[in-house]
């Protein structure tokens, strides 16, 4: 049987914030939103994913439960790029979540593994908007 990885969660202060991010800024695509158990503090918790369009790992918006959680909210990486989104048309892209409103850190660069600019979620948490290897393009 293949393996393969499935989710990946990112801690959120507020699902439908992070919903309207992913979707209507990323052009994800909302793959689930269910109702879940609840949370150790008591709450209601919903199990949420989204992901890029034609993509199969997805992310697990996670709503923060306690303390701990939601000091992690924005900041799960320690302050790195966790998260790495590929795109094949890279300005466009950039420029499309620029105009967005998404925050970017910095000017694009060009790397050997293609161009790159840092950009930060709904949250806070570096991601980089990856274009094509020049061998690639």
């Amino acid at each position: 049987m293949p393996v393969y990885l499935e989710q990946i969660a990112l801690i959120v202060h507020d699902y439908d914030l992070a919903i309207r991010f992913f979707v209507e800024v990323l052009d994800f695509e909302l793959v689930e939103d269910s109702p879940a158990l609840s949370s150790r503090d008591g709450h209601s918790k919903r199990w949420v994913v989204v992901r890029p369009r034609g993509a199969t790992t997805g992310l697990l918006l996670a709503k923060a439960d306690g303390e701990r959680e939601a000091r992690a909210v924005g900041d799960q990486f320690a302050g790195r790029v966790g998260l790495f989104l590929r795109v094949e048309d890279f300005q466009g892209s950039y420029d499309r979540m620029r105009d967005a409103g998404v925050e970017f850190v910095g000017a694009p660069r060009e790397e050997p593994y293609g161009r790159v600019a840092v950009f930060l979620d709904v949250a806070g948490n570096r991601w980089d908007l990856l274009g094509l290897p020049p061998t690639q393009r």
